[in-house]
């Protein structure tokens, strides 16, 4: 997928640092280009644009719907905390094997958590590293955002290399669930992201590898009604409206 992008920006002052990151990724720089999905450094943020998506899509910690959920997504009481293993006392480190947009990372960091986000996508990781750099500004979540660091790598491959004394109280995982191209239904960010991840095919291998390093469980989010990830039966299940998260238990 990679392949068909560029590198762009829309100010004559980022060209050189937009130049350097397009050698970097080993992408072309080109010229803006409202026909094409082009990484774009502007002066406000790193964002993607693409022509199917309409509005730029960038990361945003500070304000907007990470912002709300921060405040009021029901703390150590909501379903993924509970997943996670949050409960007085206990804040464990987790590695967010699938990073995506880093939405459920930020709600556990601001829970307190330390947190490893490894995303394999090299375009995805670049949101991930504007919004940590332009968050990490804003006094209030300035301790949040210092919990939460970012890893460009492939999960499988970084996982199975750690050693003891690296490994994670708890592995999540969210893998990528077949695309619905034509539905409404799917947001534009999600939309993206099939776009450029493409099709989820091992999250069965990434499930073995994170049972195999969480020292004490691994939660998979999955849709309500999606089957187990590999027909693994997990140990248990918390369930929220439109979401299920199995617990693997270490």
């Amino acid at each position: 997928m990679t392949d068909s992008i560029s590198i762009s920006t829309d100010s004559a002052q980022l060209e050189e640092k937009a130049t350097l990151l397009a050698n970097k990724l080993a992408l072309p720089f080109a010229v803006l280009d409202p026909d094409k999905i082009q990484l774009v450094l502007s002066q406000n943020q790193t964002e993607i644009r693409s022509p199917e998506l309409g509005n730029p899509i960038f990361i945003d910690f500070v304000t907007g719907k990470n912002a709300h959920r921060r405040q009021f997504g029901g703390g150590r009481g909501q379903p993924l905390a509970k997943a996670i293993g949050l409960k007085k006392g206990a804040t464990p480190t987790i590695i967010d094997a699938t990073a995506g947009f880093a939405r459920d990372a930020f709600v556990l960091a601001n829970l307190g958590c330390q947190i490893t986000l490894i995303e394999r996508n090299p375009l995805i990781a670049c949101l991930i590293e504007d919004a940590l750099n332009r968050a990490a500004a804003d006094d209030d979540i300035n301790e949040v955002i210092q919990r939460m660091s970012l890893i460009n790598h492939d999960a499988i491959d970084y996982l199975s290399k750690l050693n003891n004394q690296q490994r994670p109280d708890v592995i999540y995982m969210d893998p990528m669930y077949p695309s619905r191209e034509k539905s409404a239904l799917v947001k534009k960010d999600m939309r993206l992201l099939h776009q450029l991840a493409g099709p989820d095919t091992d999250s069965e291998q990434l499930l073995t590898t994170a049972i195999n390093t969480a020292l004490k469980r691994v939660v998979v989010k999955r849709p309500k009604s999606a089957p187990f990830v590999g027909e693994q039966k997990p140990t248990t299940s918390i369930e929220s409206k439109n979401t299920r998260y199995d617990i693997y238990l270490a």
